[in-house]
């Protein structure tokens, strides 16, 4: 079916509730149609393509295949301005500790879990495994969607794994969880994270609307 022009799709693969995420989009891109959609040629006829997705790795990665929706994603990734959020970032690196599974490739490096060695805050007490609430997200580079956010800006985040970008010359972002890690990445057209903006506030809300805006 395809999407109309201009159109910002938001891929469902079947990997949790998309709805917040639609909502998020809805109301930052008041002049555009924003799309829920599970047909490969609706991404593909996108002008901006959304990826989110929450589960394990290993279930994301087996629903996207089995929707015939991996190269229609792997094209977007290439072309479009593509945004990646939680598992969707994950999905772009090499391959995941999390089932030990691969990802798409788009981004080199590996997806690992928190080290429970390393699970321990200032004052020495345990931190618990997912990392689940507000934390600091620190700017490591300037980025169109950054624009407007103060460095530092708490964001939501709900995870039990980062990624680990082979190189660094990719990384916009960072946060501090027991250990410092990227928590969001960037090259050409694309731009990840792991938080959920759609529920970090206003200042998830700006980035998203900095999505909609962003002529990579």
């Amino acid at each position: 079916m395809g999407a109309p022009a201009g159109a910002i799709v938001v891929v469902d693969y079947g990997m949790g509730n998309l709805r917040s995420v639609w909502q998020a989009l809805v109301h930052v891109a008041a002049d555009r149609q924003v799309i829920v959609s599970s047909d490969p040629a609706a991404v593909l006829a996108a002008e901006r393509v959304v990826f989110p997705g929450q589960g394990a790795m290993p279930d994301c990665m087996r629903e996207l295949q089995a929707r015939g929706l991996r190269e229609a994603v792997l094209k977007a990734a290439r072309n479009k301005p593509f945004l990646g959020i939680c598992i969707g970032q994950q999905m772009l690196f090499d391959h995941s500790e999390e089932g030990d599974v691969a990802g798409l490739g788009v981004i080199q490096g590996v997806v690992r879990r928190f080290p429970p060695s390393r699970m321990v805050d200032a004052a020495g007490k345990r931190l618990k495994v997912p990392h689940m609430g507000w934390n600091e997200v620190r700017q490591a580079k300037p980025h169109a969607l950054w624009k407007g956010i103060a460095d530092g800006a708490r964001f939501y985040f709900v995870h039990s794994y980062f990624v680990d970008p082979l190189a660094d010359d990719c990384v916009v972002g960072t946060t501090a969880y027991g250990l410092p890690f990227t928590s969001a990445v960037a090259r050409d057209n694309i731009f990840a994270i792991q938080c959920h903006p759609e529920k970090s506030a206003v200042d998830g809300l700006a980035l998203l609307a900095n999505f909609v805006a962003w002529k990579p």
